[in-house]
C-alpha cells in the first residue's frame, strides 16, 4: 500500500493500526475491505431496515427524532453506507429540515453500525463522509440528536437550549450542529421536517 493509500484509510478508519510486522498485511486487508458509499435505496434499503431492527429495535419509531423524519424522505446523494463486500455494515442517513429562521439544513441520522464493528470509530467515518457530501451539495448546516462525546470526533457541538425547538420532549443537551459552510448563525428557532424540500 502506498503511503498516501494508507494515510487515507487512517483517516477514515483512525482506529485500525498499522504494523511493520507479520500482522501488516491483515490490517491493511481489514481496512480495504470496507467500502463507503453513497446509498442507493433499491439496492441497500432492506438491509438498512434490518440493520435498524437488529441495532435499535423496534422503539426506535417512538423517538423525537423520527417526528423530523416521518411523511419525509431521505437524502439517498448525502446519506452514506458502509460495505463489506455486498453487506451493509453501517448507514448515516441524512433528510430535509426547515428551519424556521435560517432555511434548509439537513438532520443526520439514524446512526446505525453493525454490533460486530462496533469500536472501530467505523460510525465517525461514516458520519463524517455525509458531512463532506453535505457541503459539496451546498447544504449550509448539519443538526443531530445525539452523544456529545462521540460526535464531536465530527465536528459536532452542542448548542445553546434556547437556539431550537424540536417536536415533542428533547434532551437539548443532545441536540447538535455542524456548520457545513460560514454564517449560519442566523440559523434559529422552530425545526420542522421538510418534505418537499
Amino acid at each position: 500500500m502506498s503511503a498516501a493509500a494508507m494515510k487515507r484509510v487512517k483517516r477514515e478508519f483512525p482506529s485500525f493500526h498499522f504494523y511493520t510486522g507479520k500482522y501488516a498485511k491483515h490490517q491493511v486487508l481489514a481496512a480495504r475491505m470496507i467500502e463507503i458509499v453513497p446509498e442507493i435505496p433499491e439496492i441497500h434499503a432492506e438491509a438498512i431496515e434490518d440493520l435498524f431492527d437488529r441495532t435499535f429495535g423496534p422503539g426506535h419509531f417512538a423517538k423525537t427524532a423520527e417526528r423530523l423524519r416521518e411523511f419525509s424522505a431521505s437524502l439517498p446523494d448525502i446519506s452514506r453506507v458502509a460495505l463489506k463486500g455486498n453487506e451493509v455494515i453501517a448507514v448515516v442517513r441524512a433528510w430535509p429540515v426547515k428551519v424556521e429562521q435560517g432555511g434548509a439544513a439537513i438532520f443526520v441520522g439514524p446512526v446505525a453500525v453493525d454490533p460486530a464493528y462496533r469500536g472501530d470509530r467505523l460510525g465517525v467515518a461514516v458520519t463524517n463522509k455525509v458531512l463532506d457530501a453535505g457541503r459539496e451539495a451546498g447544504w449550509s448546516l448539519a443538526l443531530l440528536i445525539g452523544a456529545s462525546e462521540y460526535f464531536c470526533q465530527c465536528g459536532f457541538e452542542v448548542v445553546d437550549g434556547q437556539r431550537f425547538q424540536l417536536p415533542g420532549p428533547q434532551d437539548y443537551d443532545r441536540v447538535m450542529l455542524c456548520e457545513l459552510t460560514e454564517n449560519t448563525r442566523h440559523f434559529r428557532g422552530e425545526i420542522r421536517a421538510a418534505p418537499t424540500l
